[in-house]
Parts: structure tokens; sequence; C-alpha cells
């Protein structure tokens, strides 16, 4: 599901950013995918998808940022 229109931005993307890097704010996650905020409509649901992942995640985290493709 796209979740940031403005970047094109999937769940599976917030996700695995938040998975590789542990990411603790949502400008961390566009920085980890190589882009920014623009509107900013999308800033909840990245929130709530980081919440999910990070309480969710398993112990072992990868190192770096490797966004998904589409």
């Amino acid at each position: 599901m796209i979740v940031c229109s403005c970047n094109v931005l999937s769940d599976h993307d917030v996700r695995s950013a938040v998975e590789a890097e542990r990411t603790r704010s949502t400008s961390q996650v566009y920085r980890c995918l190589g882009c920014s905020a623009k509107c900013g409509r999308c800033a909840r649901t990245i929130r709530r998808l980081m919440d999910e992942a990070l309480g969710g995640a398993g112990a072992a985290s990868r190192n770096g940022c490797t966004p998904s493709s589409q």
C-alpha cells in the first residue's frame, strides 16, 4: 500500500527502513529512503508503521539503509 504519495513510498518501504536502521523519527525514515517530507500528510501513518515495526521487530537488525525495490 502506498503511504506517501509525494515520494511514492509503500508501507513495505517504511517497515524495511525501520528494521534496517531502527529509525526513531519520520525524518530518519525519509533520509534512509533517500527522500524528504513534502506535504506531511503521511507522517501519522509512517509513525504508526514505525511503532508497529519497532514493537514487533526481531532482535537482530541489518546495518545500512536498504530501500526495497518497487
